[in-house]
């Protein structure tokens, strides 16, 4: 395939509006400072298992172990979550939600019985706003356990006016109604699937708070610039761009440079390749010859690259 240049790769990019906080915590629902948190109190990693989204909180009660389900407060309201295990937070976290008590089999019940109700709703929905004609996709439908209201996960390219939709959805439905307008991304996390890793999308399996993806983290890592070898499913970036750009960044300190001049081998030698993941640097002269050197080969003096044992 061919590459591509830098104006096509930055439609990869993601924008200025899909980078903001969407944090499952919000005003107004029982949470804590973690100043207010005793150090030897554990904090536990939840995932909502409709979106995968995770957020840390606190147990009032014995310890959890992983996967055990739980009722929390979110910023959509009363719901389940699964203990993912327990996680170190920073001074700088928000705030930490409250753990209300652990799910009954009642709960399961009643979470089971939701999910089979929202094949039906996700079709209804989808006719309704077929019929209004509104320029939207429908990604995801979730009842809330225990509060008549639900979920309705969508993405649009602008926004959307659609009271005329969730007056049909509430006579059809006869409970409360929030529809809510989400990212190329957060789609991905929704429905989850395989990469061209072949493995799971990050953002499902990994973790749902990854930093913005730039393209000069595909730079650093010397990636092609083809839009079909770095972009996920999502349309964007690759997720594994960002958590594996420290450590080409660091790798990069180690090594020449593409285009530095070294002395070797009583001969001046210009890199041409560097391959941060063997360690191997590649160098040619003015005359076709060409050597392979390991990256501990190198050593720099007075801001110079040098080979080891070579005098400049």
């Amino acid at each position: 395939m061919n590459d591509y240049d830098e104006d096509d790769i930055s439609q990869l990019e993601d924008r200025p509006e899909e980078r903001e906080s969407t944090s499952i915590i919000s005003e107004g629902i029982p949470a804590v400072k973690i100043e207010s948190i005793a150090p030897d109190t554990p904090v536990y990693r939840l995932k909502l298992p409709y979106s995968h989204e995770t957020f840390p909180a606190i147990f009032r009660g014995n310890p959890l172990e992983k996967d055990t389900m739980v009722i929390v407060t979110t910023r959509y309201g009363k719901d389940l979550a699964k203990v993912t295990g327990t996680v170190k937070c920073k001074h700088d976290a928000t705030e930490i939600a409250l753990i209300e008590r652990l799910a009954i089999k009642e709960d399961l019940d009643r979470a089971a019985y939701n999910k089979s109700l929202e094949k039906d709703t996700f079709r209804i929905c989808k006719e309704k706003i077929e019929k209004h004609q509104l320029e939207m996709k429908l990604i995801k439908v979730h009842y809330l356990l225990e509060e008549a209201k639900i979920l309705f996960f969508f993405t649009a390219d602008n926004r959307v006016d659609f009271r005329e939709l969730v007056k049909d959805l509430v006579a059809v439905f006869r409970m409360r109604i929030e529809l809510r307008q989400i990212g190329v991304r957060d789609e991905a996390r929704f429905i989850s699937g395989l990469g061209i890793c072949g493995r799971g999308y990050c953002c499902n399996t990994i973790s749902d708070k990854l930093k913005p993806v730039s393209i000069k983290m595909a730079k650093e890592q010397n990636l092609s610039f083809n839009s079909m070898k770095i972009s996920g499913h999502c349309g964007r970036l690759l997720c594994c761009l960002s958590y594996e750009c420290n450590f080409y960044s660091e790798q990069a300190k180690r090594y020449p440079q593409e285009g530095s001049r070294i002395s070797y081998d009583n001969a001046t030698w210009t890199v041409i390749e560097v391959n941060l993941i063997t360690g191997k640097v590649k160098m040619s002269t003015s005359d076709d010859r060409t050597v392979i050197l390991t990256g501990d080969s190198f050593e720099r003096i007075d801001n110079r690259w040098v080979v080891k044992g070579v005098k400049i």
